[in-house]
């Protein structure tokens, strides 16, 4: 009953446009007064500042910071440059070379409407160009856009580990199958595309001189995933300290390697991230105000025994979640998505013996295809306003690329091997 309330009070909220942190504060306030539960005010106040202030934290705004001077620096058009120049002779080559330069800068900068701004400014045009639809192209980033927040690097996979103590290690490792598959399938639907229409049939094969200059344009921006999450991975340092090297190495590369920001153009910059960082701050701290809520009132025990209730089947609780949370995911970004699913699910979870990196990699997936759902997904509507088309146009042709994201979600979901192979690798 309660965890009703609460939902029906959220969307409600949020429904009626107000802004994310009043919505969650006034959820956890109405909810307490409605039930008469009689906690003190002191105690949200106190819940909202323990959300804020664990050091691990700080690894957002400094990543924030790194994907303002990936996206900025000039690394992107060199992805580009490089998957061009190996993949362009297929057919339907540049929808091959858009998927993979997506992959490759998510990598970098962990941020899915940085990939689809950074990379859809870029290739959208040259895809209508050549003759595609703009609404394909639009629809085409939109979808690859997200890639990259499956990869290592993963903002999304961080929070999730940071709200639920899950190791960071697995958890950026499991998310590498089911990045890679997304996008072997969406160069698949590309290279089909291409065929059909008769606009991109491919062209000569590079040669071996221009694979190697654009391949050593690009070197210096691969050693950042290499760096970090070697030295994630090794144990050598936290994800914090991860995400000072990254700060680092980024501003090597913006201001000294590629040249493409300026000294004066830094403090705007950090300006720019300082705002963002603030605004998910906010929102970490109001949700842990509600998470509170939700574990002192043992919702998370009572959601588990309503479900085995209803069936002790593992499989019809993944279902069911997959369920829930796409449907969270239409009307909320996958961070604060996280913070407010992740305390209700880790021990409902947990109860049907479903491991939680494979519990984080499931949430992540379902709220990245929140992000391109209409009507109102971040990187969809980057891709349309970019691509100049409507959400029903876009909206059409994205209809094949959702479904291929859902038949690879559950995949992932429902053989545990697959995604989770790696993952007991290094558990030895």
């Amino acid at each position: 009953m309660v965890l009703a309330v609460i939902c029906a009070i959220f969307f409600a909220l949020a429904l009626l446009g107000m802004p994310l942190v009043w919505a969650l504060l006034l959820t956890t306030i109405s909810t307490i007064w409605i039930f008469g539960q009689g906690y003190p005010l002191e105690a949200i106040f106190l819940s909202y500042i323990s959300s804020v202030e664990p050091l691990h934290l700080a690894a957002i705004p400094l990543f924030i910071f790194t994907g303002e001077l990936i996206t900025h620096g000039g690394v992107g058009k060199r992805l580009i440059d490089f998957a061009r120049s190996l993949l362009a002779f297929m057919p339907g080559g540049l929808g091959v070379v858009t998927v993979s330069a997506c992959t490759m800068f998510g990598s970098v900068s962990g941020s899915a409407v940085a990939d689809s701004a950074a990379i859809g400014s870029i290739m959208i045009p040259r895809m209508a160009e050549r003759g595609y639809p703009r609404a394909f192209a639009g629809a085409l980033i939109a979808v690859a856009g997200t890639i990259g927040v499956l990869m290592p690097l993963s903002i999304p996979l961080l929070v999730y580990g940071f709200v639920g103590n899950v190791s960071i290690r697995e958890l950026l490792v499991s998310g590498v199958f089911p990045a890679f598959t997304l996008a072997f399938a969406l160069i698949l639907l590309c290279v089909w595309k291409g065929r059909s229409l008769g606009c991109d049939l491919g062209g000569a094969m590079p040669s071996r001189r221009e694979i190697w200059r654009s391949f050593v344009a690009i070197l210096p921006a691969t050693g950042m995933p290499v760096v970090i999450l070697g030295g994630i991975l090794s144990g050598i340092f936290t994800p914090t300290e991860a995400a000072s090297i990254a700060v680092f190495y980024g501003l090597i590369l913006a201001l000294f390697v590629y040249r493409e920001v300026k000294p004066r153009q830094v403090p705007e910059m950090l300006l720019h991230s300082f705002r963002t960082s603030a605004v998910v701050m906010l929102v970490v701290g109001a949700t842990g105000a509600l998470s509170w809520l939700i574990t002192v009132e043992q919702i998370p025990a009572n959601l588990a025994a309503a479900i085995l209730a209803i069936s002790e089947n593992k499989y019809v609780f993944l279902l069911l979640l997959n369920v829930a949370l796409i449907l969270v995911g239409i009307f909320l970004e996958p961070l604060p998505s996280l913070m407010l699913t992740a305390p209700l699910f880790i021990p409902t979870a947990k109860a049907f013996g479903i491991d939680p990196v494979h519990l984080g990699l499931i949430m992540v997936f379902n709220l990245v295809i929140g992000l391109y759902t209409p009507p109102v997904g971040g990187t969809l509507f980057v891709a349309a306003k970019i691509a100049r088309v409507g959400m029903v146009a876009i909206s059409r042709e994205l209809i094949p690329m959702f479904a291929i994201a859902l038949i690879v979600l559950f995949t992932v979901t429902y053989i545990e091997a697959i995604p989770m192979a790696l993952v007991w690798f290094m558990r030895g």
